[in-house]
Order: C-alpha cells, then sequence, then structure tokens
C-alpha cells in the first residue's frame, strides 16, 4: 500500500487569512489593476472578481487578457505582509507533525509569501514540499493543469493524496482526479464531491476521517 500523501491549502486551510490578510491583499491589487490598466477602483474592484470567479486566481484573468508579467504582479501585491497579520494556532504543528507520511503546500500564493506564513505559523519544516503558483507554472487552483503538475512532482497518484482546501472549485478539480477531499468550512451543507468537512484543521483530530485514513499515530 502507498504512503499518504497530505496536501494543504495555506490561506483560510491552515490559518485564518481572511481577518487581516485578504482585505488588505485585495485592496492590493485593486491598486495594482488601477496603475496597470488606467481603471478606476471601481473599475478595477470588479474586474478583480471577475476574473477570481472565472479562473479561480485574478493573477491568470491579468495574464491571459492583458499580458500582466505574474512575477511583477505578485512581488507588488504580496509586499504587505507583516507578521502580526498571521494568526497563529499552536497546537497546529502538533497535528501536523502526527499524520504520517508526506505533507505538502498547494497554493495558489507567491513562494515568497508562502515561506513567510509558514515561518510566523512555526511549521514551515513539516512539508517536504511548498508548491506555490509560480511551482504550477502559473496555472493556478482550480486548473487541472496545475494539479497535474503537482503530481508530477510528488511522483504519486491522486488517490494516494488528501487535499484539505477551503475552496470548492479546487476540491472539485481534486476529486475528479480522484484525491480524498476535505473542506475546510463553518458552513454545514458540502457538496458530494466533498467527503469530509471540518470547522477548522484542529478539527481533524475528532473526525471521521482519522479512522478512515488511520493518519494518527499513537
Amino acid at each position: 500500500m502507498s504512503s499518504p500523501v497530505w496536501i494543504f491549502d495555506l490561506d483560510d486551510t491552515l490559518h485564518d487569512a481572511s481577518t487581516h490578510i485578504f482585505p488588505v491583499m485585495n485592496q492590493s491589487m485593486t491598486q495594482y489593476m488601477m496603475r496597470t490598466l488606467a481603471l478606476n477602483e471601481m473599475e478595477a474592484h470588479h474586474l478583480r472578481q471577475h476574473y477570481w470567479r472565472v479562473y479561480g486566481a485574478t493573477l491568470k484573468g491579468l495574464m491571459r487578457h492583458h499580458g500582466v508579467n505574474p512575477h511583477h504582479f505578485l512581488a507588488e501585491t504580496h509586499a504587505f505582509l507583516t507578521d502580526d497579520m498571521v494568526q497563529v494556532t499552536k497546537q497546529l504543528r502538533q497535528l501536523l507533525q502526527r499524520l504520517p507520511g508526506r505533507k505538502c503546500i498547494f497554493t495558489n500564493a507567491p513562494r515568497d509569501y508562502a515561506m513567510r506564513v509558514l515561518q510566523v505559523l512555526g511549521i514551515a519544516d513539516c512539508f517536504s514540499l511548498v508548491f506555490s503558483v509560480e511551482s504550477s507554472r502559473f496555472h493556478a487552483k482550480p486548473s487541472v493543469r496545475g494539479f497535474q503538475v503537482l503530481l508530477r512532482q510528488l511522483r504519486c497518484r491522486a488517490a494516494d493524496c488528501t487535499l484539505f482546501e477551503d475552496s470548492l472549485p479546487a476540491l472539485m478539480t481534486a476529486k475528479r482526479l480522484g484525491m480524498r477531499t476535505v473542506w475546510i468550512s463553518r458552513r454545514l451543507h458540502k457538496p458530494n464531491y466533498v467527503q469530509y468537512r471540518l470547522s477548522h484543521m484542529l478539527a481533524l483530530t475528532h473526525s471521521p476521517l482519522k479512522k478512515v485514513s488511520n493518519s494518527f499515530t499513537h
């Protein structure tokens, strides 16, 4: 039997990004689009949301329709991060260490941002791979191509993988490929392509997933 591979989204999965980070990030992206595309704030805001809905990532729309340099966009829009914006959960490191098998990060964020967040959380050394949007060749989730690049790099089957993720479109792609899917959400109704729902990562300790996957060592 193959050893398990645990794949974790970063923002709003391993930590709360909605409270302090996403509002600033969204504003930073809107301002970038105002400068680059000569839009007013409302136009840039609506276009950013449109690209996020259509492609799952603002960057993909900007690259496809406006020829935006992805490295410049990521550097400019993620420079705001400060350590005190990251909300640390102390028990998270212990939970991750008790999961046997390989663990990796799969994020639409740039690598520098992801590494900084992981270091502040105190869990950077828990992962054998940090697979950022650059790693996916800018095929951000929920793109199938990004998942395929990740699987090739991991050298494993989708059936060996469990994805923890707050984004439903990303979970839909993962399920289609054959991964086990875990939705991190406080919403009670889960779609049929989600196998498990956890209100937060620490709820894994008491989840049926623990028994199904035999995920914890004692």
